[in-house]
């Protein structure tokens, strides 16, 4: 029953989402058409009691206007929203996962590093405002660092890998990879969230976990009509604005230039031509030849 319950919840929300508003009766009928009523209405205790599970499973809140329709808040920070979107997923891929069963071999997933071991432990942790102490395999170390303390404010999955970002003790603000972390227990030392502290403030103009203290740039991409089609599906940054045109597409960003959009440009391969700043088509190019004398 738990099941049908989250697969009742994920209807209801995406229902609600892709109407933008809509009212008691016309989410009924759509109810009634959806392969989880039986053919049956949702009575309004019935709602009722989905409403408040929702909003406990998922941390989304359905509104109801003065005029009795009923809406989700999309005025809300691009992290909310993507946290929605990823949980609603998860759980919808969970649920097909569930109902396939023991029909082993016939899905592929790709994994991510490390989310059993030490997700759970780092989430336990910025429930509480604990400090973590862990030991720390870096790519670029010859030795693990062992004996990390380390304050976690934020969580981040990018490219299938999680990432812890928050304050060394003693060492200023870090990002950890937490498939790169050997052994990790969660402190009794306490720690306060600086005020006014948001993941905007770190990761709201860049792509990728590469931050710096450079300038914002208008970031400003040419591609062709199929690849815009592509980031139209899954936009490369939250700030995108499309021009179109008969055979192309301009694509406009607020961002910091790093190594992440460096390379997401760059797996484009042809498909797409930096336009603005000069600075990144430098770096493109850069990076290009780089890349050729390899094969000299």
């Amino acid at each position: 029953m738990a099941k049908d319950k989250i697969a009742y919840y994920i209807w209801i929300v995406d229902t609600i989402l892709r109407h933008g508003r809509i009212s008691k009766n016309d989410l009924n009928e759509l109810w009634m058409k959806s392969p989880y009523s039986g053919g049956n209405p949702m009575a309004d205790r019935t709602f009722y009691k989905y409403r408040r599970g929702i909003e406990e499973s998922f941390n989304i809140e359905i509104m109801c206007d003065p005029d009795g329709a009923y809406h989700i808040d999309s005025n809300e920070s691009p992290y909310v929203k993507q946290f929605t979107d990823w949980t609603l997923n998860n759980s919808a891929a969970t649920s097909v996962m569930q109902e396939l069963g023991s029909s082993s071999g016939r899905v592929e997933i790709e994994d991510v590093p490390s989310a059993r071991e030490f997700l759970p432990i780092v989430s336990q942790a910025m429930s509480k405002n604990h400090m973590v102490v862990f030991t720390y395999a870096g790519f670029a170390r010859s030795r693990p660092e062992v004996g990390i303390l380390f304050a976690p404010y934020f969580l981040k999955l990018y490219k299938q890998r999680w990432y812890m970002f928050g304050e060394k003790d003693g060492g200023g603000l870090r990002t950890y990879a937490l498939d790169r972390v050997t052994e990790m227990e969660v402190t009794s030392t306490r720690f306060q969230m600086p005020k006014g502290i948001k993941m905007e403030t770190y990761f709201g103009s860049i792509v990728g976990i590469t931050s710096s203290k450079a300038p914002v740039r208008d970031v400003v991409i040419q591609t062709t009509a199929t690849r815009a089609k592509y980031l139209r599906a899954l936009p490369l940054h939250h700030s995108q604005q499309e021009e179109t045109h008969d055979f192309y597409s301009i694509f406009r960003y607020r961002l910091k230039l790093n190594y992440e959009l460096i390379s997401e440009l760059m797996a484009m391969g042809p498909d797409v031509t930096v336009v603005a700043p000069r600075e990144l088509q430098m770096m493109i190019v850069e990076r290009l030849r780089s890349t050729l004398e390899n094969y000299k």
